[in-house]
């Protein structure tokens, strides 16, 4: 095993005093039901599962487990709400849709600290990111609602009917956002699954649903786990599946969907290449660099979690990565100084561990600062890979946690062969004085994102999707209306 054990030399000699966030303010039931047809139903079979709090394992609800009957019963309901909805002007929906935004915004402290609750992710994050982006998806659509004509000119749009979406815990309601604001303002009808890990947003998005008078059935919310989404994929009445989460299950549901009439978007896997020139602002690009994989725990499918150095100024950067490291805290995720929250779930966290000793056995020599870590709860310190390979497993496989595996490069031409030497093609980050040299990567790196000189920065108004094994289709911008509606 080949660690360095030199971590104390970067240690500050200060602390913050503990800074959490209230609670007092949220509202949250002993037990959450479905929102199927513009009301809370029980589910057919009275099952229910608990959701948890990761960052000590307590119990926070009980959640309703959706089966193949309440399944069957959204998408009447929303079949049913189809074509009033679809014949409703833009204008209209607009209106329901910027009040959901309206709504979020009014409770946007609540939404922040149950999510940061239910997922583990720093409040920080859920304040400042998730729940802000979430509204600004829904005030961009609800302004795309009524102009369907400009976005795609000459072709008459029509919605495509009912939409099951599936969405993962990394990014709870924002990826309901994604999801929910572009399907109703083209007229379509849904049936929304969140992850089971992760579901209480998005059911507190189906009270603000409620709230704004949306037609029932127009939004239904079903939760539950695997076989809860299989029964969206494989309902014979719906038209269109929109998919965020592991390539294993993109795969699924693309063989389940092939010889169907179902469209069919898919927004998977990430192995993002950062790249690092000698010329780059190099604080700069640390700073970067830390956002790119240690944001939300590197539970993010665009995380750059393989980092490319120039060989003449790789020391530095590796020298002033790990200093920078020491710095961040891990810890309670409602605390407001928190960099690094809870890893989302045991299971995902045994995970990071089983490729943390891949990398070690591998002959990868490990850094990690020294944490103290909460005597309950997941966590995972976060982790720098160095004299590593492209044959590594831990370069090539996606481990969705906070491990970082770095290589050097002399060339442009090596650098871009070696970012694309990869199953994926989601995300890539590039940091350079040179324009130039941003725009040409740009065009050489296999990645449906580049960034110049950042990382992970959203905006309603960009498309994200990916290439290979990342999936296809658009989210957000104008491009995210285009997987909602047919042309005739």
């Amino acid at each position: 095993m080949a660690k360095n054990n030199n971590n104390k030399i970067f240690k500050a000699s200060w602390t913050y005093d503990e800074a959490p966030e209230s609670t007092d303010h949220i509202q949250i039931k002993k037990q959450y039901e479905l929102y199927i047809d513009g009301k809370f139903t029980k589910p057919v079979k009275n099952n229910y599962f608990d959701t948890t709090n990761p960052s000590d394992g307590k119990k926070i609800a009980s959640i309703a487990e959706a089966s193949t009957e309440d399944v069957d019963k959204a998408v009447k309901a929303a079949r049913k709400a189809f074509k009033g909805w679809a014949a409703l002007s833009g204008k209209e929906r607009g209106k329901y849709i910027f009040r959901i935004a309206r709504l979020i915004q009014e409770r946007a402290r609540e939404f922040a600290v149950i999510e940061s609750l239910d997922g583990g992710k720093p409040i920080r994050e859920s304040r400042d990111i998730d729940i802000p982006l979430a509204a600004n998806h829904f005030f961009y659509y609800a302004g795309w609602a009524d102009k369907l004509e400009y976005a795609f000119p000459n072709r008459d749009p029509k919605p495509l009917g009912v939409v099951g979406q599936i969405i993962p815990w990394n990014f709870p309601l924002l990826m309901a956002a994604w999801k929910l604001a572009p399907a109703l303002a083209t007229g379509n009808t849904v049936v929304l699954k969140p992850a089971e890990t992760t579901s209480l947003t998005a059911l507190k998005l189906a009270e603000i649903i409620h709230e704004s008078g949306i037609p029932k059935g127009v939004v239904n919310i079903v939760t539950g786990a695997g076989e809860t989404g299989a029964s969206i994929v494989n309902h014979p009445d719906v038209n269109k599946i929109a998919f965020t989460g592991s390539t294993g299950v993109g795969k699924y549901i693309q063989k389940a969907t092939a010889g169907t009439n179902k469209k069919l978007t898919l927004e998977l896997g990430g192995k993002g290449a950062n790249i690092i020139f000698e010329d780059a602002a190099i604080d700069q690009a640390v700073e970067g660099i830390v956002n790119a994989i240690f944001f939300n725990q590197g539970h993010v499918c665009c995380a750059g979690s393989r980092l490319f150095i120039q060989e003449s100024v790789a020391d530095l950067v590796i020298e002033k990565l790990k200093r920078r490291m020491e710095t961040l805290i891990v810890g309670n995720p409602l605390d407001k100084n928190t960099d690094i929250g809870a890893i989302n779930s045991k299971k995902q966290l045994k995970t990071i561990e089983n490729y943390i000793k891949i990398g070690i056995n591998e002959g990868g020599e490990i850094y990690q600062p020294e944490c103290k870590f909460p005597t309950q709860g997941n966590w995972c310190a976060p982790t720098l890979f160095l004299n590593v390979s492209q044959s590594h497993r831990i370069v090539q496989e996606e481990i969705f946690g906070p491990v970082l595996a770095v290589q050097t490069f002399r060339t442009i031409d090596e650098v871009i062969e070696k970012a694309n030497n990869t199953p994926y093609g989601l995300s890539a980050g590039v940091w350079t004085e040179k324009g130039s040299k941003i725009f040409h990567l740009t065009q050489k790196l296999n990645a449906g994102v580049v960034w110049g000189n950042t990382f992970n920065k959203f905006d309603a108004t960009s498309p994200f999707g990916g290439y290979k094994e990342s999936g296809f289709g658009r989210e957000g911008g104008l491009h995210g209306l285009k997987p909602y509606v047919k042309f005739e």
